[in-house]
C-alpha cells in the first residue's frame, strides 16, 4: 500500500497548518523549512501555478492520498452533479480511514489507514481492509470483536470529544452509522478546494 511515510514536521510547517495533528516543531518554528529559517529568501512573490498546486499538495498530506489516487478522484468528482471542489472534499471525507478518523477509533488518518490494514475494523459488519474505500451512507463502521480491547482504540476513543453532524457514535457497541454526506462548512479543513479546481482546469 503505497503511502506518504517522509518527515511531517516538515510538511506541516511548509504549509504552516498543523495538517496532521498538534505538531510541537511548528508550535516553535512557525515558518517553513529550510537553513536559513524565517529569514526572507529568493524566489519573492509565489506565482498564481504555485499557489494551486500548494493548496493541491496540502490536501494531499492532509488526507494521506497520493498523486494518482487524488488525480483520479478529482476526475471523478468532476463528474457529479454539484460543486467540483465540493465534491473532491466529499470524496476525502468518506474514505475508510478518514471515517475511522473522524470517529475518534484512531487519533490521526495514518493511525487510522493502519488499523483499517490490520483488519480491526469493520463495515456492515464484515472486516475491510482497504483504507480507500468509499464510505456510503447508512453504512455501520466499527471496530471488530476481537480488537475492541486494544490499548490504542480505547486510548484514541477516550481522548477525543470531537463529534461531527455527518456522523453518530455508539459507544455501547464501539461503532458509528453515516448519516449523510457532509456540506462544505461542516468539513473543517482549511482547504481552498476552488484553487484545486483551477489548477486541474488549466
Amino acid at each position: 500500500m503505497a503511502r506518504y511515510i517522509g518527515p511531517k514536521s516538515k510538511i506541516a510547517r511548509r504549509f504552516k497548518d498543523p495538517i496532521f495533528g498538534p505538531d510541537k516543531a511548528l508550535d516553535k518554528r512557525a515558518y517553513g523549512p529550510g537553513q536559513h529559517g524565517p529569514n526572507k529568501r529568493r524566489g519573492g512573490k509565489q506565482s498564481e501555478y504555485a499557489i494551486q498546486l500548494n493548496e493541491k499538495q496540502k490536501a494531499k498530506y492532509t488526507y494521506g492520498i497520493l498523486e494518482r489516487q487524488f488525480s483520479n478522484m478529482f476526475e471523478h468528482a468532476s463528474r457529479m452533479k454539484g460543486i467540483t471542489g465540493e465534491n473532491l472534499l466529499q470524496l476525502c471525507e468518506t474514505r475508510l480511514d478518514n471515517t475511522v478518523f473522524r470517529l475518534g477509533i484512531a487519533p490521526s488518518r495514518s493511525g487510522a489507514r493502519q488499523l483499517v490494514s490490520h483488519k480491526h475494523i469493520t463495515v456492515n459488519g464484515e472486516i475491510l481492509n482497504i483504507p480507500s474505500y468509499q464510505v456510503k451512507i447508512g453504512d455501520v463502521i466499527g471496530v471488530r470483536e476481537k480488537s475492541k480491547s486494544l490499548e490504542s482504540i480505547n486510548e484514541s476513543l477516550s481522548s477525543t470529544n470531537k463529534k461531527y453532524d455527518w456522523l453518530d457514535w455508539n459507544s455501547s457497541d464501539m461503532s458509528g452509522k453515516y448519516l449523510s454526506l457532509p456540506a462544505r462548512e461542516m468539513i473543517p479543513e482549511t482547504i481552498k478546494e476552488q484553487l484545486i479546481v483551477e489548477l486541474y482546469s488549466k
